[in-house]
């Protein structure tokens, strides 16, 4: 079964009339989210919630109406996410939504008892937060983004739009599991390309790493997903440009916002499937009993003016590939 229709068949589960029952004066439901990698102008995490709110109210939910809803945005930064996610976890919800794998391991380690679902979260199983896809146990379950080998392919898509590089800058952050995955599958594949796969740590000064790598020839850098990767998605973008230092990322909005070729899943897809979670677990339903589900298809976006800003030529079979190509 595509998992379209599954999610389309989830949002048609008869439960509790809990709404409805909010409707007669009794109180509506408090659901917290924080958005740990956005800050609230941001048009991409604008998108996630709208996405999200639309989906909620097909479903029968509308904020101030039957349900209300307090939003953190954490804007990429660490340890304003960790002060958010105690401020949530403190005010009691009925459920949290939340994004981010260093958002969702300290919500992970402040409450077993609220249910929580998560988005753009890679390798829930490895890192703790569920016992397994198909039964999460526990309070948590949602939306995965990305397998380990993930970091593989990353590294071939770089290759294959550069085909001169020698080695890639990995933009890593020892809070993030996944990242530990991601790099080690990209150092399987590089000896296979002829490259090698450097550390740059984002945990410091973003710019210097970055600026710092980038200064030697016939250099890459995969862009791993993190809160400080995509709130500063910006930065990196011009840096790379700057430097004429070809990047691939995970997630559509960087090709959208200058960066020169993404490959991931559709995560405004996952918003919606998160607001059918929240909707069968404020009727009643259990986190533990709700699958983790995986992405069944990653975009391809190659940013054209990007690739003539830093010199680069792409190739057709690749131009041909893509989902989209932004000129």
């Amino acid at each position: 079964m595509r998992r379209r229709e599954f999610i389309a068949g989830l949002g048609g589960t008869v439960a509790w009339p809990l709404a409805a029952r909010a409707q007669r004066n009794e109180r509506a439901p408090r659901v917290g989210v924080l958005l740990g990698s956005y800050t609230a102008a941001d048009q991409a995490g604008q998108a996630r919630i709208g996405t999200f709110l639309r989906a909620l109210r097909e479903l029968g939910w509308e904020d101030g109406r039957n349900l209300r809803i307090d939003y953190r945005w954490g804007g990429g930064d660490t340890e304003q996410n960790k002060g958010l996610a105690a401020e949530l976890v403190q005010s009691a919800p009925d459920a949290i939504v939340a994004t981010s794998d260093p958002v969702v391991a300290e919500l992970h380690r402040l409450t077993s008892a609220i249910p929580i679902i998560f988005t753009q979260t890679s390798e829930p199983v490895e890192s703790g937060i569920v016992a397994s896809l198909a039964r999460p146990g526990g309070n948590m379950t949602g939306f995965q983004n990305f397998e380990p080998a993930i970091g593989g392919k990353w590294l071939q898509v770089l290759k294959e739009v550069a085909p001169g590089l020698k080695d890639a800058g990995a933009l890593f952050s020892r809070d993030a599991t996944a990242h530990s995955q991601f790099l080690r599958s990209a150092r399987d594949v590089a000896p296979s390309l002829g490259m090698t796969v450097t550390v740059v740590d984002i945990q410091s000064d973003l710019e210097r790493a970055i600026t710092t790598y980038a200064e030697q020839p016939d250099r890459g850098l995969l862009v791993f997903p993190h809160p400080r990767t995509i709130a500063n998605r910006l930065l990196i973008n011009a840096l790379a440009v700057r430097q004429d230092t070809p990047a691939v990322y995970p997630y559509r909005y960087f090709a959208d916002d200058g960066g020169l070729i993404s490959y991931g899943p559709d995560q405004i897809d996952q918003w919606r499937g998160a607001a059918v979670y929240l909707d069968r677990i404020l009727k009643g339903e259990k986190a533990a009993e709700l699958p983790v589900q995986t992405p069944t298809k990653y975009e391809l976006a190659i940013n054209l003016k990007a690739a003539k800003a830093i010199g680069l030529t792409v190739s057709p079979g690749l131009l041909a590939r893509a989902d989209e190509v932004i000129e």
